[in-house]
């Protein structure tokens, strides 16, 4: 036992890692030898690059996600905190995809095959002909399955309670969890079978979760939100078939994970027109536009020691923002507490947010409320410019559809090829923050 790590001087930090058992020492092991037919090199342009069918799960936001739907043979990593939703999205997606045809594995190592399907009763899915379940924990007794039954899609869950019995170590150590992964990733990628994990995240995110196997999968996806909300964001961490900004928005109802089309209506459905710090932001996903509420408040600091929290926004950035005001457009704020919150649990990255944060706290200093019909999108630097956003015609297109009159963009938009030319929209371009603030 040592307590603290000589390398790194972390306390608390060290693993015991067992020996492997003879015949994986010797490399004897059958299920890891035998799986991979041998290959001879190949020239790269004698291989043909056609573009392999994807499975369809009739999801659009898993499928966008994914980057258009399950591609054969990958592997695909599902990360989050216990009870958020992970086996229920993927128990619908398996019904989803059995109706189309595909043959569905589902290995159940935390559930008898009785309790899942009470599962299935609860979410109002139906039998299906083309989806197999199977209560196992043995690895060996798994890769049978999937030999003997052949099947398009196979989903573990989890990954966390699945052993190899010749690895001396206990279920869930690192060396189970790592050396599991990599025998069913060889497999499906030798038989072309498309293979979900489960995956559980302690609160340090390390120990047998994600963080182990993301650099084994093909794709990762977190699920993030308030385990006691009902909304849900799925967000793609590593996706070597897509993109790595697309999220998808779900809610928990009785019946399962329901998709959410328009996330916009539900962000803003609880706003305070009249509320001073309120302010309407586009923000982008990947491809996808939606509306956020960013909310400011600024009241006078305790004992003189000012502090800054953000919630769902950058701290750093801001920080940043503030400094900006305080300097080049004369606010006091020394002495104050300002805090900025995004409203419905979503973390906001997009810079174009910049001009948003700012609105609300010079808002909340001055007591004076933003307009409810505005929306205030640009990135603002160090000399209090603000600088252009990508994508503007889908964040107006966005702003347009839910009924607002008035979009602040930043000036040096209007120079970009096919301009803004939008006549059911009212187009405000600003070049500085102090114009901003003024005609706020």
């Amino acid at each position: 036992w040592l307590g603290r790590c000589p390398a790194c001087e972390s306390w608390n930090t060290l693993l015991e890692e067992s020996i492997l058992g003879e015949s994986m020492a010797t490399g004897t092991i059958s299920t890891k030898a035998n799986i991979l037919p041998k290959e001879e090199p190949v020239l790269l342009a004698d291989i043909l690059g056609e573009e392999k069918d994807r499975y369809q799960i009739g999801i659009e936001e898993l499928d966008r996600v994914l980057g258009g739907g399950i591609v054969p043979g990958s592997v695909v990593l599902i990360g989050g905190d216990p009870g958020i939703g992970k086996s229920t999205l993927s128990l619908q997606m398996a019904c989803l995809l059995s109706e189309t045809g595909h043959q569905v594995l589902y290995v159940s190592g935390e559930e008898s095959t009785r309790q899942t399907k009470m599962r299935a009763d609860r979410l109002s899915t139906k039998s299906k002909s083309h989806l197999y379940l199977v209560n196992q924990t043995n690895l060996l007794a798994v890769i049978e399955h999937i030999e003997k039954l052949n099947p398009d899609v196979v989903i573990l869950d989890s990954i966390q309670v699945v052993y190899h019995p010749e690895i001396t170590s206990s279920t869930g150590s690192v060396s189970q969890v790592r050396e599991c992964a990599g025998i069913l990733t060889q497999l499906a990628k030798a038989k072309n079978v498309a293979l979900f994990i489960i995956g559980h995240v302690t609160k340090e995110g390390t120990l047998a979760g994600p963080r182990v196997l993301e650099h084994i999968v093909d794709t990762v996806l977190y699920f993030e939100g308030e385990r006691y909300s009902i909304y849900r964001i799925l967000r793609a961490i590593k996706n070597r078939f897509g993109s790595t900004n697309e999220i998808g928005v779900f809610e928990m109802t009785s019946g399962g994970l329901s998709e959410v089309s328009n996330p916009s209506e539900i962000y803003l459905s609880e706003r305070s027109k009249e509320a001073a710090g309120s302010v309407i932001v586009a923000t982008l996903e990947g491809t996808r536009s939606f509306l956020v509420e960013i909310q400011g408040l600024v009241a006078r600091a305790s004992f003189g020691i000012s502090r800054q929290k953000a919630q769902g926004f950058d701290q750093n950035r801001l920080s940043l923002l503030a400094a900006v005001l305080e300097k080049k457009i004369g606010y006091n704020l020394q002495d104050k507490d300002i805090f900025v919150n995004v409203a419905g649990g979503v973390r906001v990255t997009d810079p174009a947010a910049d001009l948003g944060v700012i609105m609300a706290i010079a808002s909340a200093h001055l007591e004076k409320p933003v307009p409810a019909d505005m929306v205030v999108l640009g990135e603002v630097g160090l000399s209090a410019e603000i600088r252009s956003v990508s994508q503007i015609h889908q964040r107006i297109n966005e702003a347009q559809k839910l009924g607002f009159k008035r979009c602040l963009v930043p000036k040096n938009n209007l120079k970009m090829k096919g301009g803004l030319k939008n006549n059911k929209i009212e187009i405000i371009a600003i070049e500085m923050v102090k114009q901003a603030l003024d005609y706020l």
